[in-house]
């Protein structure tokens, strides 16, 4: 006599491998044809415990036929329908190129609905640990924490996007720990090491205006470089910052946008770096404030201008930075020189300042170190160096 199935389940059955099946619905195709979610299990009662965490985790959800495509099919049209156009090229390019490099290698063969938190978390283990496609002479074939953290949130968001078109129940990623991103330290000159390679530059016929522009006004490598005549404002002194130069890519250069809304932006310049962009202009030959050495007609790679700095910094006997410590150089000397921290968001483009006061925390305390001595220095003026706080040795007169 054949066994009972248990009362309401109406899917389950033992196949003839031994193994017992059940399945549930999950959602419908277009012309509205069920679509199944299945389990298997060795027994019938594991069956049935695994088919009511399905249901659970199934509840209220209503997916479509795209949950049985690829992880990597997904991706590919998640990056054309739903990033393409919203965020720059070159950001586009770094998602396509992490996808490619790292998540498709691992679980782009999976089918998407299928994955999970687990999988995510041992992708991230798996990426920590091997996920390099060059060896580093240092590193061998690690990630580092804040290469798997990118990663990370690019899936996270991606998922995200899945859940909202019902091609997935939920986020996996939600509950994968991906390692925190370990930044580099910043690197500032200091004011000896400032001189020294501002000693450096204008030595430098071909780039002394260059670097000292960038000096003084704290422009990423890509905006300094994407400059042209038409934002310099020589009777105002000013500077408008539009666009942002990337690196030529088959032959041509990419001109976007800058990196955020508020990086649109004029800034007003020190006399002397007007004074330098105005002896520069009269003797342009460009459309381009810095233009190819070689090649006028196009802007200077940003590539070459990180060479360079860096080969103006060995010159020097300086350590040696990346370029964007030029930028962290600028913004530190401007907030210890007293410039708020409002007017100097305003020149970095930052989104806000506090923002700007997050990233130099490192001076900002100093700051306070220095303005609560300025405080009790008057403070000691108004009251007279000789009143004490009274908590030092008596307590305050009690009122009747």
């Amino acid at each position: 006599m054949a066994k009972r199935r248990p009362s309401g389940d109406g899917m389950v059955r033992k196949r003839d491998d031994g193994r017992w099946e059940g399945r549930i619905v999950v959602g419908h195709k277009e012309n509205g044809e069920p679509l199944f979610r299945h389990v298997y299990a060795k027994t019938q009662k594991d069956l049935l415990d695994k088919l009511h965490q399905s249901i659970e985790s199934y509840r209220d959800v209503e997916l479509t036929e795209d949950s049985r495509m690829t992880l990597g099919e997904w991706l590919d049209r998640w990056l054309e329908e739903y990033k393409a156009g919203t965020i720059r090229a070159s950001t586009l390019s770094g998602y396509r190129r992490y996808i490619d490099s790292y998540i498709k290698p691992q679980l782009g063969h999976k089918q998407i609905s299928l994955i999970t938190t687990q999988d995510i978390q041992r992708m991230y283990r798996r990426l920590k640990k091997e996920g390099r496609i060059n060896d580093h002479p240092e590193y061998g074939h690690q990630l580092s924490d804040s290469m798997v953290h990118h990663i990370h949130s690019l899936l996270h968001e991606a998922m995200k996007d899945a859940v909202q078109a019902h091609i997935i129940p939920k986020n996996p990623t939600e509950g994968a720990t991906a390692p925190k991103a370990n930044y580099k330290p910043k690197q500032i000159l200091t004011n000896k090491e400032l001189d020294a390679f501002m000693e450096a530059i204008q030595k430098d016929d071909v780039w002394r205006d260059f670097f000292y522009t960038e000096l003084t006004t704290g422009l990423r490598r890509g905006e300094i470089c994407g400059l042209m005549w038409e934002d310099f404002d020589e009777a105002c002194g000013t500077l408008k910052v539009s666009r942002t130069l990337h690196s030529r890519k088959k032959g041509e250069y990419t001109v976007g946008e800058t990196k955020t809304g508020q990086g649109m932006r004029t800034i007003i310049l020190p006399k002397s770096t007007a004074d330098v962009l105005r002896r520069r202009k009269a003797g342009s030959i460009s459309q381009w404030i810095f233009p190819n050495p070689v090649k006028p007609e196009d802007p200077v790679d940003p590539s070459s201008a990180y060479h360079h700095m860096k080969t103006l910094l060995k010159r020097a006997g300086l350590p040696s930075i990346r370029f964007h410590d030029l930028r962290h150089t600028f913004a530190t000397h401007a907030l210890t020189s007293g410039v708020d921290a409002k007017t100097l968001s305003g020149i970095l483009g930052h989104t806000n300042a506090s923002f700007t006061l997050d990233t130099y925390t490192h001076v900002t305390s100093d700051m306070q170190k220095q303005a609560s001595g300025i405080v009790g220095g008057f403070m000691e003026d108004l009251f007279g160096k000789e009143l004490k706080p009274w908590q030092e040795n008596e307590s305050p007169a009690r009122e009747p």
